[in-house]
């Protein structure tokens, strides 16, 4: 393994953040399909662009490593983007939008605190990236929260 990740759980965990940051950036994606409320695109904007570097983190750090890039699973997103669809059709307004994406955002921040407390053995750099995520969807509940 390269020295710029020290063990596999390093790689694990970082597995699981660029999977959990292609989940979020695709359902931002949808999302931004059903809404043409100004306020929720800048901010799916910004929020997309973090996601975004924090991907491309991930990335670096795993094709330094010669690991795999782990995609999201084929059903969670098949759910996902059935499930904003069939909600957005009922409902389109801003508030349905962000309680979805609020929804998507706590999913995370379960996912990645559960994948910290399971790949106890990883190194700072890795932890580091993952406490980024968890921090940043955090954040974008917060902002969110004005548009529910």
């Amino acid at each position: 393994m390269s020295r710029n990740i020290e063990n596999h759980d390093s790689v694990l965990l970082l597995q699981d953040c660029i999977a959990g940051c292609k989940m979020a950036l695709e359902s931002m994606d949808d999302i931004r399909e059903h809404t043409d409320d100004k306020q929720l695109r800048e901010l799916i904007d910004k929020y997309y662009d973090e996601h975004t570097g924090l991907s491309v983190d991930c990335r670096d750090m795993l094709d330094k490593a010669g690991a795999d890039i782990k995609e999201p699973g084929a059903f969670a997103k098949m759910a996902a983007k059935l499930q904003t669809a069939m909600k957005m059709a009922v409902n389109d307004d801003q508030s349905q939008a962000a309680k979805l994406l609020t929804e998507g955002c706590n999913m995370g921040i379960e996912t990645i605190s559960g994948s910290l407390n399971e790949y106890r053995d990883a190194d700072s750099k890795s932890v580091a990236i993952a406490e980024r995520l968890r921090t940043l969807e955090e954040k974008m509940v917060g902002d969110l929260q004005p548009l529910l």
